[in-house]
């Protein structure tokens, strides 16, 4: 059976005026982070366990961020203003656990940036976070944030004064996965790690001492638990008794994944 003519042009009409121009077009959400190059994340080594990490859609990470008394940190960035600047502040700071080599500067910097602050909730009440910039997790949670996804995973270690301490698993758009290890001993659920964000790049602590994965045993944790491509080496050499950069290199005798980064040099991965 033939359609009707008239009947057709109707639902043409219609259609076409349903359409959206490009001037309908939905627009970018408020917030969302600039177009950048492409390219691949921007690290930077900040001493001990803090690092700044840019997203090639330039979404910006503090993670760890004692920077005013830690002596590895370059000068021009123990001034925590430059981090209220534009174009220098943060979307998120992430912090592992509580202690004076991770979390005092916290506070001052979320005030400075206007960031979100991204830990358990009973350590970002502890902080005084405002509570508009808290941003609690926990083990097992994620969010997305701009191009990139957190995952907090477990860390064996201490914290205090509240909450747990944690691990950081950073997805890029691209699929690739940056693990910042915390402060933390080597254990089976490393696996599950591995299993669930195979971990392309690892910030891994090596400095043992008192406190953590001596080299050795960190060398142990990657050949046990992960298949990166590439490993960067931190919270060594600070201060005593933590090891120092030579003992570090012994422990991965031959290994081209693992790469020693400068403080204050800015890497592409």
């Amino acid at each position: 059976m033939r359609g009707n003519p008239v009947v057709g042009s109707l639902l043409l009409a219609s259609c076409l005026l349903a359409a959206p121009t490009l001037a309908q077009a939905p627009k970018p959400a408020e917030g969302a982070p600039q177009a950048r190059p492409s390219g691949g994340p921007r690290l930077t080594w900040l001493g001990h366990a803090a690092f700044e990490i840019v997203s090639p859609g330039g979404t910006r990470l503090l993670i760890d961020p004692w920077l005013s008394e830690n002596p590895k940190t370059p000068a021009a960035w123990k001034e925590l203003t430059r981090f209220g600047r534009e174009g220098d502040k943060p979307a998120a700071i992430l912090v592992t656990h509580a202690h004076g080599d991770h979390a005092p500067d916290v506070p001052e910097l979320a005030r400075l940036s206007g960031a979100l602050v991204v830990s358990t909730g009973e350590h970002l009440r502890a902080m005084k976070i405002p509570e508009a910039q808290q941003h609690s997790v926990n083990v097992g949670g994620s969010f997305r944030l701009g191009d990139v996804t957190v995952h907090a995973v477990p860390a064996m270690h201490s914290t205090d004064p509240g909450g747990r301490p944690l691990g950081y698993v950073v997805t890029f758009a691209d699929g690739r996965s940056l693990y910042h290890t915390g402060d933390t001993w080597l254990f089976g659920d490393m696996a599950l790690i591995q299993e669930l964000y195979h971990p392309d790049i690892i910030l891994l602590t090596t400095g043992g001492g008192r406190w953590g994965l001596d080299p050795k045993t960190a060398a142990l944790a990657v050949k046990k638990y992960f298949r990166p491509s590439l490993i960067i080496p931190m919270h060594f050499g600070t201060f005593e008794p933590l090891a120092e950069e030579p003992e570090v290199r012994a422990a991965f005798p031959g290994d081209k994944r693992v790469r020693f980064l400068t403080p204050g040099q800015p890497t592409t991965l």
